[in-house]
């Protein structure tokens, strides 16, 4: 019986280790100033989560999670959009920032105008805020 408890806590113990290990490779984003967890069923009734540490781990505590989000200072477009297999399917230019509307390998999506969009990449002067699938709630 202390042989049986004995190995149920080691093998939680070790399930719990290979999480924190492997849950950091499964955020969308890394090296942001925060991270938002977008979570609900659809945009209407997303809410934000805005975590400033230990993302992947607050991950874990989440239900519905629907999409994610950070902001850089500077970010590599083209150097991004090939780590995820991604391309600009859509362009729109506003008077503050260029929005970018791709296709690409991350979990999350949404249909607009008829396509699939996985990733969303609005550029401003002074930052650079990517989604997945969309930025819910403006910028």
């Amino acid at each position: 019986m202390r042989f049986l408890k004995l190995l149920s806590v080691s093998i939680l113990a070790g399930a719990f280790i290979a999480a924190l290990v492997i849950l950091p490779a499964k955020l969308c984003f890394s090296g942001g100033e925060s991270y938002v967890f977008f979570c609900g069923d659809s945009s209407k009734n997303c809410r934000e989560v805005i975590v400033y540490r230990n993302a992947a781990f607050k991950k874990l505590t989440l239900r519905n999670v629907c999409g994610e989000s950070t902001v850089y200072s500077e970010f590599d477009l083209d150097g991004y959009l090939s780590s995820v297999g991604g391309e600009v399917i859509f362009v729109e230019e506003l008077s503050d920032s260029v929005n970018y509307y791709c296709k690409a390998n991350l979990p999350y999506s949404v249909i607009l105008y008829g396509e699939e969009i996985n990733l969303h990449v609005c550029v401003r002067a002074d930052s650079v805020k990517v989604a997945s699938p969309i930025i819910f709630g403006g910028y």
